[in-house]
């Protein structure tokens, strides 16, 4: 049975007028009792029609972007290409729609109440961009609002998330594990053995995915046993890798290689042991990834692995509009190519 205005009402323990009040956002109301509607309505899962509700059936010109964090370029690349694809014209498919995107700051109540504001307006698609939370209660509900979305007209794509279990929305996932492992394996050959990690969030698929690459290739040199002491965890931003880095130092002095799992993360490494008197290569090397714009300009520029992620924002938007169709096998998996530059170099008389 449809959640009615009214059982919001109750829930929040107001009127009916003032749950209108707050919803249609044409009254002041206190910001206690508007704060109590809007849980009410996240609760309940209250859908409220949009500007087309007098057509049941009809989707808008309104495509929507969730990203973690619009200022991190590995989700700003993503979105901007989503929004130039979304942006063209095509004769077949109607004209050109609009993007709205969404910063959840990693928070997953945002990211639901964005999917739930998309339907409110009657979304005619929505693409959500990067790693997924690993927590059971959260996919399962987004699985539910995604549905909800999909029933009521709207595609659903997934860009650089793995599939959603226990449904069809189309997926690019990026190949974290190989080339994490690549990367490692590329820090062995040069003659490394006491490397160190920089993870991001835990509870993340891309975080994950990446950490077991790295793993697999020092289990595959038998240089495992130490893995674990020798990752920290963090955020995916600067400060984190900054911090990280010393950190690695204080438990390994003798450490001779970096491993981060973003460029962002790397350029704050790089920045401590420039800090600390430690010259990079020649003394530690620093390695990271999805090879960001400002990667290459780095002093020394930055050993990393590019992800194509114009190409995967690009194709997210065709997919999004149903000017490309999903390939029938499953997800598309865009492999990473292993970028090798000054930031890394042989151990000093390792060859």
């Amino acid at each position: 049975m449809a959640v009615t205005l009214a059982d919001v009402a109750v829930r929040a323990g107001v009127s009916a007028a003032t749950v209108s009040r707050v919803l249609n956002g044409n009254y002041p109301v206190a910001g206690a009792t508007r704060n109590r509607v809007l849980q009410a309505v996240e609760e309940l899962e209250y859908v409220v029609n949009g500007p087309a509700s007098s057509l049941a059936a009809a989707t808008s010109d309104l495509v929507g972007v969730l990203v973690n964090d619009i200022a991190d370029p590995f989700f700003g690349i993503m979105a901007g290409a989503v929004q130039s694809e979304i942006g063209q014209p095509a004769a077949d498919r109607g004209g050109p729609k609009l993007a709205v995107v969404c910063n959840t700051g990693g928070s997953p109540e945002r990211e639901l109440h964005f999917l739930t504001l998309l339907q409110r307006q009657r979304a005619a698609a929505v693409v959500l961009t990067g790693g997924a939370l690993e927590d059971a209660a959260h996919r399962a509900a987004l699985v539910t609002r995604l549905g909800r979305l999909e029933a009521a007209g709207a595609r659903v794509v997934l860009c650089g998330r793995p599939p959603l279990e226990g449904t069809d929305f189309p997926a690019i996932t990026f190949d974290n594990r190989t080339g994490a492992r690549l990367l490692t394996e590329h820090l062995l050959t040069l003659g490394h053995r006491r490397l160190g990690y920089l993870a991001g969030p835990t509870a993340r698929t891309t975080t994950r995915h990446r950490l077991e690459g790295h793993r697999a290739a020092l289990a595959a040199a038998g240089l495992d046993q130490d893995a674990e002491r020798l990752t920290v965890r963090g955020s995916y931003d600067r400060a984190a890798g900054y911090e990280g880095a010393l950190e690695l130092l204080r438990r390994e002095p003798k450490l001779t290689a970096i491993v981060a799992a973003n460029d962002t993360v790397a350029l704050g490494a790089c920045a401590a042991l420039r800090e600390r008197g430690i010259r990079i290569p020649d003394e530690i090397s620093v390695a990271g990834f999805d090879d960001l714009p400002f990667a290459v300009d780095a002093t020394p520029g930055l050993t990393t692995v590019r992800l194509p992620l114009h190409e995967a924002g690009a194709r997210a938007g065709r997919l999004a509009l149903g000017r490309e169709e999903a390939p029938p096998e499953g997800p598309i998996t865009c492999p990473g190519e292993l970028m090798l530059r000054g930031s890394t170099a042989c151990l000093t008389g390792t060859g």
